[in-house]
């Protein structure tokens, strides 16, 4: 029994957690008779035929270890189809590497893009198994992706930090939470985090509506406020616009470095408050994984390794009414999981006094 494995995209807190749970299974399962093949950097590795064979030690002491032990990097899924500088077929590539080294399966451990590449290969005639990687929680088909709830402690961290210097200097803090297209990560560290003003890509906020909400605080005296905003967060105005316009808009107009700064620099000029940002970045990806992370990990590689050992694939382990289960990978593949901007949380946040700019 030969099993590929793979990390694919932007790095989590708990890849190596994951790969432990499959491995540890598979060992369990088949002692000596199973070998794990792991790809050097995500598909990289697949496409050019950089990888190494897997010792049972190497899974040993890894439960904690932030990162991934075989590397990963971004293979953008619309450049599978288009060869390489050297004109080499990506795709033909992957399959040839599966096929010389004799895989049963290939295990992937990845986003939106990683999943839709999976699908790809799956479609190619490959046994697959994937497993839902994001900090984003956006996969559709699952409640939960690994690597979330490490990211939420990590921002919700960095938006307690902020409290006490901006209480103490009376300031509006604004903390940028990753997040281009979902706003989950920030709509979870802010409530956790206690922030006044909550600002995600799924509902556009009038800066209008932002700034009488600070104003509000003002006037009860409150002498700090505290934004959690997606780096993603985009205004009524621009949401209005097509890319193509977007893009015009910020050409012509002031560059700033992110959408924090851009909306610092707006309530600066309408509230006269001062203001400071705070990106707590790659942070968000990094450090050892939670409790909550270590625990799903391993149930999910260890459902994973089942799957391989009944040879069912062509399917992503996914988290269904608290339980593991395992959804379709064509059913994954290219859709989005957003947050409701109905849904229970945003309306009970809603009710303790949270302002997303809506309203």
């Amino acid at each position: 029994m030969k099993v590929g494995m793979l990390t694919s995209g932007g790095d989590c807190q708990s890849l190596n957690a994951t790969m432990r749970g499959v491995a540890k299974a598979l060992y369990r399962m088949y002692d000596q008779d199973v070998e794990i093949i792991g790809f050097e950097d995500g598909y990289k590795g697949l496409i050019y035929g950089d990888y190494r064979v897997m010792k049972p030690s190497d899974f040993s002491g890894i439960l904690t270890e932030g990162g991934t032990i075989i590397g990963t990097s971004r293979q953008p899924f619309k450049q599978m189809r288009t060869p390489d500088k050297n004109g080499l077929d990506k795709v033909e590539a992957m399959k040839r590497t599966y096929k010389k080294l004799k895989l049963e399966c290939l295990v992937v451990l990845g986003g939106n893009g990683s999943q839709k590449t999976a699908n790809l290969l799956r479609e190619e005639g490959l046994n697959i198994v994937s497993l839902p990687k994001t900090i984003d929680n956006d996969l559709w088909g699952t409640e939960m992706t690994f690597g979330f709830q490490s990211a939420v402690n990590v921002a919700t961290n960095a938006i307690d930090c902020i409290h006490t210097t901006a209480a103490s200097h009376g300031r509006v803090f604004i903390v940028e939470v990753m997040g281009h297209k979902v706003g989950s990560l920030t709509l979870h560290a802010g409530i956790a985090g206690g922030a006044d003003i909550i600002l995600i890509p799924e509902i556009p906020y009038d800066i209008n509506i932002v700034v009488d909400a600070l104003k509000e605080r003002n006037r009860m005296g409150k002498r700090f406020s505290i934004l959690a905003v997606a780096e993603g967060a985009i205004s009524k105005e621009d949401a209005k616009l097509s890319k193509k316009e977007l893009k015009e808009k910020k050409k012509n107009g002031v560059v700033y470095p992110s959408v924090a700064y851009e909306l610092g620099a707006k309530i600066e000029e309408l509230s006269g408050q001062e203001v400071r940002v705070t990106v707590p970045g790659h942070m968000q990806r990094g450090g050892e994984p939670c409790p909550y992370d270590r625990v799903l990990s391993t149930r999910l590689g260890a459902y994973a390794a089942t799957l391989i050992r009944d040879k069912i694939y062509g399917y992503m382990v996914c988290v269904k009414n608290g339980e593991i289960d395992k959804t379709p990978l064509g059913e994954v593949a290219g859709k989005l999981k957003t947050v409701d901007p109905e849904c229970a949380m945003i309306k009970e946040a809603k009710l303790i006094g949270i302002c997303f700019g809506d309203e």
